[in-house]
């Protein structure tokens, strides 16, 4: 009897969030229409139908080609993989250089803990915008010319033209990495990253590591300091205490807390338009200089933001499901 109780109220609760899901969804998209209905009346041209026109304009780089004589649509596809083009790596970098950064902050060596402290408490009071404006700046005067690039690796240059680096391309041997190469009027070969963009993925990156490397900080303190004990009396070297005792359990704590961070960073791509990066808000802004479709292009963007938060939201809680203790479950 108690199972089947149980199992009528899992199936009430997923009920009930699915009509207030279809209560959400009806309530948009009326008041999407009333919109469009409001607009009409007063002559203002309305609608999506504008999607299918051409849109005029090119956009200068991207995965998706895409050209003036293409639809509206396509513009915006473009857009859209250009912003996941450059959330997606910022936020790997940010979570990599946030956790080393936010174990550092907990180091036993002053002059470590000092400078990552530091870094923290500089790029976390910056507004977003006023460090990608600085990059920006930097990138445009700073940097030597592109025929005299800087080499950072092997095969990796960077100048005002941008940053070059290693590509895998595929040939008669199979895949093999393409490395760039200095030559008399700049770097040719492998995958060149426009300056745009290293502008925004370093800035998304720099910036949300500050507040990763609190989140990781916060989860370290989080763990019983008898669990380290134990470690130690296992004869485990702090490295491993760290990478075997610590954060697994950590990671409880962390999650939750980096969800919230990687669902910022992604929104905050949003100020790619600020630094002349082609994601999806700049292709927007065209488009509303184009066509004067002001309100179904920020319906667009609001709706592409609501489904990649989803996206985010939904893997995150997948893998938080695996890291927490089962009575949280």
């Amino acid at each position: 009897m108690n199972g089947r109780t149980s199992r009528r109220g899992v199936w009430l609760a997923w009920a009930v969030q699915a009509l207030l899901v279809l209560a959400v969804l009806a309530g948009a998209v009326w008041v999407v229409h009333h919109a469009l209905e409001v607009l009409r009346a007063r002559g203002v041209r309305s609608g999506f139908d504008f999607l299918t026109e051409p849109a005029g304009f090119s956009i200068s780089e991207g995965w998706l080609d895409f050209d003036a004589s293409q639809p509206f649509r396509r513009a915006f596809l473009a857009g859209l993989i250009n912003t996941v083009r450059a959330a997606v790596p910022a936020a790997i970098f940010s979570v990599v250089l946030g956790t080393l950064i936010g174990i550092g902050r907990l180091a036993p060596h002053v002059l470590l803990r000092g400078i990552c402290t530091a870094y923290v408490e500089l790029v976390r009071n910056v507004p977003l915008l006023v460090q990608l404006l600085m990059l920006a700046f930097a990138m445009a005067n700073l940097l030597p010319d592109p025929t005299e690039p800087v080499r950072l690796l092997p095969g990796v240059w960077l100048s005002k033209g941008g940053l070059s680096v290693p590509w895998p391309m595929m040939g008669e041997g199979g895949l093999h990495f393409e490395l760039p190469e200095r030559g008399d009027f700049g770097v040719s070969g492998g995958a060149s990253l426009s300056p745009e963009y290293v502008t925004i993925v370093a800035g998304l990156s720099l910036y949300s590591a500050a507040f990763v490397a609190e989140i990781v900080r916060a989860g370290i303190l989080s763990v019983p300091q008898g669990q380290v004990l134990a470690g130690q009396a296992l004869g485990l070297s702090p490295v491993q205490q760290l990478r075997i005792v610590v954060l697994p359990q950590a990671l409880r704590v962390i999650v939750p807390s980096l969800t919230n961070q990687l669902l910022s960073l992604t929104k905050n791509s949003s100020l790619a338009v600020a630094v002349g990066y082609p994601e999806l808000v700049s292709v927007a802004n065209t488009t509303i200089g184009t066509n004067g479709r002001a309100f179904e292009c920020i319906a667009i963007i609001m709706a592409v933001y609501l489904l990649l938060s989803l996206v985010i939201s939904f893997g995150m809680n997948r893998y938080n499901a695996r890291v927490a203790l089962r009575g949280w479950r």
